[in-house]
């Protein structure tokens, strides 16, 4: 054996764990920037995660709700903040425990492999306003009010979906209508697997607001209708002929079909 070769081998070993310690270097520096993207992606651009900081393991953003394609969004009051467990993703597993201050109240978990996901049950409240970001009808209604999102366990496998998610708007007003609030509702999305229903009931108030709908990869439909009480038809007409097709005795229809 060569003289070369001997301190080869003598070098080798603090060789192996300088590239190690560099490694590992990487990984618990890797900035929060990694992950963030990643939500844009999964939701084509209506959740986005912005001016993030911190790591991949322990890091924080700003959440934007936005109508897709790039368009500007509007901004939850607060940082979303996450831990990311080290040891499973040795196995192939992303764990992550995710927080919101002061919208959640308790933190929710994700635990996440390459062909499915789970998203433990939680709960959010958010301004109305902040739905402005989505687009149209919201950024023409610019509701102001209390929202509500609470969810139970949420599964992904693949493209499919499995969950409950029931939005509660309380105490709706709108910029667009001299009735102030308009009422209270609640959106009910039932995700089954390759396809979701969508039920609007009105729980309170003088716009009556209720439908039924389906969502799907390949198609999606709503057939609802909005009236207003007896008291409050006069008020109310502009604002219903914005949210829909008049059909006849105050009544307009909320139908969708895409």
């Amino acid at each position: 054996m060569t003289g070369a070769w001997r301190r080869l081998l003598a070098v080798a070993p603090w060789l192996v764990v300088a590239v190690v310690s560099c490694g590992v270097t990487l990984v618990v520096m890797a900035p929060a920037a990694w992950i963030t993207p990643q939500f844009s992606k999964a939701t084509q651009g209506h959740v986005n995660l912005v001016d993030p900081s911190g790591s991949f393991w322990h890091g924080s953003a700003t959440l934007v709700l936005a109508a897709g394609g790039g368009s500007a969004g509007t901004l939850l009051p607060g940082r979303v903040s996450w831990d990311t467990a080290f040891w499973p993703l040795f196995a192939g597993r992303l764990k992550m425990r995710m927080r919101q201050t002061p919208a959640m109240p308790a933190a929710i978990e994700v635990d996440a492999t390459a062909r499915a996901a789970t998203v433990t049950s939680g709960e959010i409240a958010v301004p109305a306003a902040l739905l402005t970001g989505l687009g149209a009808p919201f950024n023409t209604l610019d509701l102001q009010g209390a929202v509500q999102l609470a969810w139970t366990p949420w599964r992904l496998l693949g493209a499919r979906s499995y969950g409950q998610l029931v939005i509660t708007l309380t105490d709706m007003s709108s910029r667009v209508s001299p009735v102030k609030p308009l009422g209270s509702y609640r959106v009910t999305l039932q995700a089954q697997g390759d396809s979701s229903t969508i039920d609007l009931a009105t729980l309170s108030g003088s716009l009556l607001l209720s439908g039924h709908g389906t969502l799907g990869a390949n198609a999606s439909s709503f057939h609802g209708q909005a009236s207003a009480t007896g008291e409050t038809r006069d008020n109310l007409a502009g604002l219903l002929n914005l949210l829909g097709r008049p059909t006849g005795d105050g009544v307009v229809s909320l139908d969708y079909n895409r």
